[in-house]
């Protein structure tokens, strides 16, 4: 990665105060970038995971909402390069409010690239999400695979892909769909299974309620997610094309609840909770990543092991600081 080709770039990063965008601001500034961070309105002037960073006095903090295409409008003015990843993602909350879905996933992605489209900007990077392949129908995955709606959370996301990608036939926007496989590390919702783990353990729990832990995943830790954003970002071969964020990788929620166990030396007995068991129809039973295309257009390469990045994740939940922030004992829809 060149450290010169993102330096004093002007870059919005949409869903900032989340989990990966916290961590794409923090390695946008390393890189010399001049970053403005959208936050999520609200009356309590909280920048979420924004809070936690290191870099906080270099980036401007913007609070909006990009459900109103008059906001986004405003903030991409005189803008390089856009990282979209202002979502709803939560699965389980898909079930119950769906047309939150369609609002924030399908109608924001089209102000931003209604935005983009119209004050000129040279690049936007929108986030997709390995949820859209459904089970795999082969493996590995590659970006060639069909899309199957199995919750109205991969349904917005499929309907939020294809309006980017539209805007970059119709009118030659240049986007480029990134579609990464499943994230953990630090500051992840305790919504997501690894959290979920970690910090039942860490607060002592004999028993640790999951919901299925058959399906299988391809984990990667954030520091790879985010570089493999910024990687298709500085690459103009990107442009127009659709590209996996993985590491041809494939273990099961249970075989990751054993290497867990194992870095934190606990005996912990899994129990099913039901309300954690998605809908026979709408589980992801395997995900594994083809991350051919990314490679050949890029060069990147996941720097970190299954057990390397767990390593790391475990070490910063562990903390009190950091695990006071969790409800381990809620389920977090």
């Amino acid at each position: 990665m060149n450290k010169s080709t993102l330096k004093s770039k002007k870059i919005l990063v949409t869903g900032a105060d989340g989990f990966i965008g916290s961590h794409l601001v923090e390695m946008l500034v390393s890189l010399g970038a001049d970053v403005k961070a959208l936050s999520l309105y609200n009356s309590f002037n909280y920048w979420g995971w924004l809070e936690d960073i290191d870099c906080l006095d270099k980036i401007e903090v913007l609070n909006g909402d990009i459900r109103d295409s008059h906001y986004c409008k405003h903030i991409t003015k005189d803008i390089d390069i856009i990282f979209h990843l202002a979502a709803l993602i939560a699965i389980p909350y898909s079930y119950v409010a769906p047309s939150s879905y369609v609002d924030t996933n399908i109608n924001g992605t089209l102000n931003i690239v209604q935005a983009a489209l119209e004050n000129k900007v040279s690049r936007v990077i929108h986030t997709s999400t390995s949820e859209v392949y459904g089970t795999a129908q082969y493996v590995p995955i590659d970006e060639k695979h069909p899309l199957q709606p199995q919750s109205p959370y991969s349904a917005s996301k499929i309907g939020a892909d294809n309006m980017a990608m539209s805007f970059y036939n119709s009118f030659e926007l240049p986007v480029t769909i990134v579609r990464p496989f499943n994230t953990y590390g630090p500051r992840q919702s305790a919504r997501a299974v690894i959290p979920t783990i970690i910090t039942q353990i860490a607060n002592g729990a004999r028993e640790i309620k999951l919901g299925d832990v058959s399906p299988t995943r391809d984990f990667n830790y954030v520091e790879d997610t985010c570089r493999g954003f910024i990687a298709l970002a500085m690459s103009d071969k990107t442009i127009g094309e659709i590209v996996n964020i993985g590491s041809n990788y494939e273990i099961s929620v249970k075989d990751t609840l054993d290497i867990i166990k194992d870095i934190m030396k606990s005996d912990v007995k899994f129990i099913t909770d039901e309300q954690r068991i998605r809908p026979e129809n709408s589980e992801v039973h395997r995900l594994w990543c083809d991350n051919t295309k990314i490679k050949s257009l890029t060069g990147f390469e996941p720097h970190y092991s299954i057990r390397d990045g767990l390593e790391k994740t475990v070490e910063w939940f562990i903390k009190k600081e950091n695990l006071a922030k969790y409800k381990s004992d809620i389920y977090n829809v």
